[in-house]
């Protein structure tokens, strides 16, 4: 097991979960390729997109439902400050996570994140596990509770 998806069965563990952890025979990288491999609705798959601050230069984690966009102005409001994408050396080291990979919990240092109410339409979603090829399913108020998240509107 990888250590990013120890961090994430860890994560899991702690929260007092105990969720199967899903090894998928394709990649996961995008939530349409999730959606596919778990054949579920695109918008149950919970994307973990990474912002970094323009001024600040601090990561926040955007939690948002598969078929869904962040949009950068609302959540530079929610944030207080501009916001671009974080590049791949960024993600890896503040979250311990490749891009592709990037789960909702189990990160190196917890960022501040936000969490998208179209996911709450549903009562099981799904999430990177911290691997290209693994997810997990997840009841949708329980990865609320225990990502730290805040429920806003981002997209």
């Amino acid at each position: 097991m990888s250590k990013s998806m120890k961090r994430v069965t860890a994560a899991l563990e702690a929260a007092g979960l105990n969720v199967n952890i899903l090894k998928m025979a394709n990649e996961t990288r995008t939530a349409a390729d999730a959606a596919r491999e778990v054949n579920c609705e695109l918008d149950q798959i919970a994307k973990s997109i990474i912002f970094q601050g323009a001024e600040s230069g601090k990561i926040y984690l955007f939690i948002t439902a598969g078929g869904q966009q962040v949009d950068p102005a609302k959540a530079s409001k929610l944030t207080g400050e501009p916001l671009g994408r974080a590049d791949a050396a960024a993600v890896r080291a503040e979250t311990g996570f490749a891009i592709g990979g990037v789960s909702p919990i189990g990160q190196l240092t917890a960022p501040a994140a936000y969490f998208d109410e179209t996911l709450l339409r549903f009562d099981v979603i799904y999430a990177a596990a911290g691997t290209p090829h693994h997810i997990f399913p997840i009841i949708s108020q329980k990865l609320l509770e225990i990502s730290a998240s805040q429920l806003s509107d981002f997209v």
